[in-house]
């Protein structure tokens, strides 16, 4: 087992997943044209987002933008002021039916708390 079977406890990254199909394909593409596809991917899924349409990955989940509506909070170092918090827009995820079926199986031993 080397470094990479074992890294639960760091964040996937984007070279980790590019890595991850290099060696699927069993190096059959290029490295650099597996990159430059997912990041492309990736642009597609953010230029949608940005449009504020739903990205719908079967098996997966789904992407949808939100919009927060503004709001009075409170500064915990001076709770006396009040700040106002802007309406924005928000990307919410809903995980598919699959994806849902494996975090069930998870051993949430393994897994760091936020």
């Amino acid at each position: 087992m080397n470094d990479r079977d074992n890294m639960s406890d760091v964040n996937l990254t984007k070279r980790e997943i590019v890595h991850s199909i290099f060696e699927k394909t069993k190096g059959e593409i290029q490295q650099s044209h597996i990159r430059d596809t997912v990041q492309m991917t990736l642009d597609v899924i953010c230029d949608a987002l940005s449009r504020g349409r739903t990205v719908e990955l079967r098996n997966f989940g789904v992407f949808e933008v939100q919009v927060r509506e503004a709001r009075v909070g409170r500064n915990p170092n001076r709770p006396e002021d009040d700040v106002l918090i802007p309406r924005r827009s928000v990307v919410k995820f809903k995980a598919g039916k699959e994806l849902k079926e494996s975090l069930k199986k998870l051993d949430l031993v393994e897994v760091p708390a936020n």
